[in-house]
C-alpha cells in the first residue's frame, strides 16, 4: 500500500514537471515570436536616450508599442540631419541615433563612439509629379533619365518643391544624387567634377525650376497638402503618405518616378553611441533586434519602408506600394554612389553660394518699446550672424546673386534698407545698430509693406519670403487689410515668423496660415530661431 502511495506520488511529480516544461516551452516560444516578453535583469529601471531625425517621427509608434512590456524606458529626441551632427559633434550625450542616412555618421568627430550601426530600411529619394502632369510630359510607362527631368524644367514645363540640401538629408540625398548622374555616372563624385562648368550649368538650370524650399521633410507635406504645387523631391515614402493624404481629400495623387541613371539611397541606420554603460548597451541591443526582426520590418513596411534585400520584391502589400501611383517594388533601382565626406561638405557648399536658386527675403524687424535691453541685443547679435561670413560654416549664408530687404518697424514702418547683392551687407549691418527701440508694434503694417516689395519680383528667378522678427502683439493695423492686400497680389509669398518675448502665437499663426508660412519659436534661443528659417527660403 505504501508502495502504491510512492507511485503515486512520483507519477504526479512526472506529469508536474512535464506541465511545467509544457508552460516554460510555450513561454519560451512566445517571447521569440513576440520579443516585447523579454527581461533582462541588465536593463532593469535603464533609460535608453535616442535621437532620432525628425523625418522618422512616424515610427515612433513602432518603439513604444514595442517597449511597453519592457522592464527599461526610452526617451526620443528628434532634430534634423545636420542638427544631430551638431549636437553629436559638440558633446551632447545620447544612448543611440536613429538617423535617414549612414552618411552622416561619417561626419562626427571621433570622440562620437558610434558602434553597432545597422541598416533599417531603404527609402529612396524620387520625383514625385501629379499623374496629370507626368503623363503631359511623357513620363508613364517609360525610362526616364535625369536629363529628361532637367529639360522639363529648362523648357518651363515643371516647377517643383523639395527639402533643403543643407538642412535636411532628403534634400541633400537628392542633390548629390543630382549631380553624379548629370556629371555622367562617374564611379563616384570628386571635387573635380564640382568645378565642371557643364555640370554647374545643368544643376542650376535644374533648380531654376525650385518653387518652394523647405527645412524640413515634415513641413515640405504640410506645404504641399496646403498649397497647389505639380512636383515633389522626396522620400518614396513621403510620397505614399502625401498620395493617402490627396486621396482621402478627393485631389490629385502624385506618381512616382525613378529615373533609371540613378536614384538617391537612404539607409536609415540605427546605431549605438558607446559611452561605456553596459545596461543601455542591452537595452539599445534588445530594441534594434526588435527592430531588425520580421514582426518590426513588417510595421516599418506598413509605413512605406522599403525592409526587403536589393528594395526588390514581388510580395509585398500593393495596397500600401501601389503601382498606380508609379511605385514598383519588382523593378531594381540604380543607387547612386555617396561621395567622400570632404566632396559632400564642398558640393554643400558649391549649393549656397553658386547653384541654388536666389532668394529676394524681406527681414521686418520689431523696434518696439518692449525691444529695449535683452531683446535688442539678441536682435543685433542674430542679424550679425545671418548677414556676415559666419553663417557659411552652416551653408546658411547668403549669395551675391540673392536681394535683401530690411523693414525696421514700430509704431509703423520706420525705414527701407535694401541690397541687390547678398554677400555685400555691411551697410545693411550699419544700418540695423543705427536705431533705438521705442514706440508700438505694427506688425501688420510691416509685412504688408513686405510683400508689396516681393509683388511684381520675377518668380522664375527669384524665391521670395518675409521673415518677420517680433516679441510683441501687433497692436497697430488689422490682419484683414493685410489680408486684403495679400490677395489682391495673388502670389504665394511665404511668411515666416520668429517669436521670442511675449510675441502673439495666435497672431503669427494667422499669418503662416495665410501664406502657406511657418512660425517658429525663438523664446530660447533667437540665433537658433534665425539658422532655423534660413533653411526655408
Amino acid at each position: 500500500m505504501k508502495n502504491e502511495n510512492v507511485g503515486k506520488i512520483v507519477s504526479s511529480i512526472a506529469i508536474l514537471l512535464i506541465f511545467i516544461y509544457i508552460i516554460a516551452s510555450i513561454i519560451g516560444m512566445n517571447s521569440r515570436n513576440n520579443p516585447s516578453m523579454y527581461k533582462n535583469s541588465k536593463t532593469e529601471g535603464t533609460t535608453l536616450n535616442i535621437l532620432v531625425s525628425s523625418e522618422n517621427q512616424d515610427l515612433q509608434s513602432v518603439i513604444e508599442n514595442y517597449i511597453k512590456g519592457k522592464d527599461y524606458n526610452v526617451n526620443i529626441e528628434y532634430a534634423g540631419t545636420l542638427e544631430i551632427m551638431e549636437k553629436l559633434n559638440r558633446g551632447e550625450e545620447y544612448d543611440a541615433v536613429w538617423i535617414s542616412n549612414s552618411i552622416w555618421l561619417y561626419m562626427l568627430n571621433d570622440s562620437v563612439n558610434i558602434s553597432n550601426s545597422k541598416c533599417t530600411s531603404i527609402n529612396p529619394v524620387i520625383f514625385g509629379i501629379t499623374k496629370s502632369k507626368a503623363e503631359k510630359l511623357g513620363f508613364v510607362g517609360k525610362d526616364i533619365y535625369t536629363q529628361d527631368i532637367v529639360n522639363s524644367i529648362s523648357n518651363g514645363n515643371l516647377k517643383f518643391s523639395m527639402s533643403n540640401p543643407t538642412t535636411t538629408n532628403s534634400g541633400a540625398s537628392a542633390y548629390l544624387g543630382l549631380l553624379s548622374t548629370l556629371a555622367g555616372n562617374p564611379e563616384v563624385l570628386k571635387e573635380d567634377n564640382l568645378n565642371d562648368e557643364e555640370l554647374k550649368e545643368k544643376v542650376t538650370t535644374l533648380f531654376s525650376g525650385l518653387e518652394r524650399s523647405s527645412g524640413s521633410e515634415e513641413f515640405l507635406e504640410e506645404l504641399f497638402l496646403a498649397g497647389e504645387y505639380e512636383a515633389v523631391v522626396t522620400y518614396e515614402s513621403s510620397i505614399i503618405s502625401l498620395n493617402k493624404q490627396l486621396e482621402s481629400q478627393g485631389k490629385e495623387t502624385l506618381y512616382a518616378i525613378y529615373p533609371i541613371d540613378g536614384v538617391s539611397i537612404s539607409d536609415a541606420p540605427f546605431a549605438y553611441i558607446d559611452n561605456g554603460n553596459e545596461n543601455k548597451k542591452a537595452a539599445f541591443t534588445d530594441l534594434q533586434s526588435y527592430i531588425l526582426s520580421d514582426q518590426g520590418q513588417k510595421v516599418l513596411q506598413e509605413k512605406g519602408r522599403r525592409t526587403w534585400y536589393g528594395g526588390v520584391s514581388s510580395t509585398v502589400d500593393k495596397t500600401i506600394f501601389r503601382t498606380d501611383w508609379g511605385i514598383n517594388t519588382e523593378k531594381y533601382i540604380s543607387p547612386i554612389k555617396y561621395p567622400s565626406t570632404n566632396v559632400i561638405k564642398s558640393a554643400l557648399a558649391l549649393y549656397q553660394s553658386e547653384l541654388r536658386k536666389p532668394v529676394h527675403v524681406v527681414f521686418c524687424l520689431d523696434y518696439s518699446g518692449s525691444m529695449i535691453g535683452t531683446g535688442y541685443e539678441e536682435l543685433i547679435s542674430a542679424m550679425e550672424y545671418i548677414l556676415s561670413e559666419a553663417a557659411e560654416a552652416e551653408y546658411l549664408q547668403f549669395s551675391s546673386k540673392d536681394k535683401i530687404d530690411i523693414i525696421p518697424f514700430s509704431t509703423g514702418v520706420i525705414d527701407t534698407w535694401s541690397t541687390i547683392n547678398g554677400a555685400d551687407t555691411n551697410n545693411l549691418l550699419e544700418s540695423i545698430k543705427t536705431l533705438e527701440p521705442n514706440g508700438s508694434t505694427a506688425i501688420y503694417p510691416a509685412v504688408e509693406e513686405a510683400v508689396k516689395i516681393l509683388a511684381d519680383e520675377d518668380r522664375d528667378t527669384y524665391n521670395t519670403s518675409v521673415i518677420l522678427m517680433t516679441d510683441g502683439q501687433g497692436n497697430v493695423g488689422r490682419q484683414e487689410d493685410l489680408a486684403k492686400t495679400y490677395t489682391d497680389i495673388g502670389k504665394e509669398i511665404p511668411i515666416y515668423s520668429i517669436m521670442f518675448g511675449y510675441a502673439s502665437e495666435i497672431q503669427l499663426s494667422e499669418i503662416a496660415e495665410m501664406s502657406n508660412g511657418k512660425v517658429f519659436d525663438g523664446k530660447t534661443d533667437l540665433i537658433k530661431a534665425f539658422k532655423e528659417v534660413r533653411g526655408y527660403n
